[in-house]
């Protein structure tokens, strides 16, 4: 025969009593889990933290360490620089140079026998400055040109002295600034040789000149100071008159 209990299920003590639940005690258990869990994120995120100032304080390091190399590269990079200035300055030094000294020779070879010259100007750029030199022709030609002033034995070698000019290698155009014969009641003939030899018209039929002679195909220099070839200047005394009566 199997003993049954006749004790009431809400007042049994033991093993065997149920389990008495309630609101409050789910109320705990989520309290604990969600204390768990914010402290759970706390340490996370204060990790996280403490890379990212781990990651700042490389970062810094090596800005620092950057900053500090360079600076020491600094001057080996402007070194660099002012060398590219360099070379381009000399290369467009190189490309604006004009040769003088072939211009020279060959005025030499084509100078007429009939024609001398008192003064010459060479300058390769219409900037550069020489006293006493310089004329409105001269201004009109950018790039470099010859002033010329001198006698010939009339107005016919005038103008093949410019004919001739135009022989000369690289000349574009050749612009007469003036040519004058002397005034017959100037008293030609007394002391050509005066005044510097600036005036050389010492007979009646003697034509003073000047003449521009251009040379636009030539690359005209960057700036005058720089880029430009010295202008040169150069003074002939004036020949004999005895010689240019003959001639006549």
């Amino acid at each position: 025969m199997r003993p049954v209990n006749l004790i009431p299920l809400e007042e049994r003590r033991g093993q065997h009593a149920p389990l008495r639940s309630g609101p409050l005690a789910y109320l705990l258990v989520g309290a604990l889990v969600a204390a768990l869990a914010a402290i759970t994120a706390l340490v996370l995120v204060g990790n996280q933290i403490d890379e990212r100032e781990a990651e700042v304080t490389e970062l810094t390091r090596e800005d620092k360490a950057a900053a500090a190399k360079a600076v020491r590269l600094s001057a080996f990079t402007e070194f660099r620089n002012l060398a590219e200035q360099r070379v381009e300055t000399v290369a467009s030094l190189a490309d604006s140079r004009f040769d003088w000294e072939r211009v020279m020779r060959e005025l030499a070879l084509i100078l007429p026998d009939d024609a001398w010259l008192t003064g010459m100007t060479a300058s390769a750029s219409a900037s550069v400055g020489v006293s006493g030199g310089g004329s409105g022709l001269r201004g009109a030609v950018p790039g470099p040109a010859l002033e010329l002033s001198g006698c010939a034995a009339g107005q016919e070698s005038v103008a093949g002295f410019v004919t001739a000019l135009k022989d000369i290698e690289g000349v574009t155009r050749v612009a007469v600034q003036a040519s004058e014969l002397a005034k017959k009641d100037s008293g030609g003939g007394g002391g050509g040789s005066g005044g510097g030899g600036e005036e050389c018209r010492t007979r009646e039929f003697i034509a003073k000149f000047e003449i521009v002679v251009a040379f636009d195909a030539a690359p005209v220099p960057v700036t005058a100071s720089e880029g430009a070839a010295p202008a040169v200047v150069a003074e002939e005394a004036p020949a004999e008159s005895d010689e240019a009566s003959e001639g006549e």
